[in-house]
Parts: structure tokens; C-alpha cells; sequence
């Protein structure tokens, strides 16, 4: 018996039985809410202040990954903005020390 796959089907990701790779459904990878947003520095004195930063962001809640650019002062974070704002990210810095403002670029 053969059964035809629906589009409302869910398949495993992996390996399929050629070896071929089948990658996870959008929402397995969390992508569905998730936001980036750029935030500036201009303290940004010592590298590790990088770590510190970037472990105060990730500690949130609804932070998935938090990259902090230690020479232009960048931060990127990607974030469900349903669960954490731009404000939060900026508090979260702020009490590791540092200022930090949501920028566009």
C-alpha cells in the first residue's frame, strides 16, 4: 500500500532512507516569531564586556541568540518579540553596566 503525502503533513527531519536531508518544519526552528533587532554601544570598552553582554541577553527569556560586535558596537539579537521588547533588551545591558539604544542599522 502506498499512502500519499499531504501537505498538511508533518515529516521528521533527518536523514530519509537515500541519506537525503530533510530539514526541520519552519516552526520546529522557532522562525515563526522571531525578530532581529540591532542595538548600538558606543561603551564598549574591553572584550569582555562581550561575553557579559551577550549572557545577559541570552539569559532572557524569548532571546534566542544575542552577538555582540565588540569593535563597532553593534549588537544583534534575535528575539520573540511577543516575550521580550527592544526596552527589555536595553535594561538587560544597562545592568550588566553598559548603555545601549535600539538603532536601525
Amino acid at each position: 500500500m502506498i499512502r500519499i503525502i499531504q501537505p498538511s503533513d508533518r515529516l521528521p527531519y533527518g536523514r530519509d532512507r537515500r541519506g537525503e536531508w530533510i530539514p526541520p518544519a519552519r516552526e520546529d526552528r522557532g522562525l515563526n516569531a522571531t525578530k532581529k533587532t540591532l542595538l548600538r554601544s558606543q561603551e564598549l570598552n574591553c572584550p569582555s564586556c562581550v561575553a557579559k553582554i551577550e549572557k545577559a541577553l541570552t539569559a532572557l527569556d524569548g532571546v534566542e541568540k544575542a552577538k555582540v560586535h565588540f569593535t563597532t558596537g553593534r549588537i544583534e539579537v534575535h528575539h520573540d518579540p511577543t516575550r521580550v521588547s527592544g526596552d527589555d533588551l536595553v535594561k538587560a545591558i544597562r545592568a550588566t553596566g553598559y548603555e545601549a539604544k535600539v538603532t536601525a542599522f
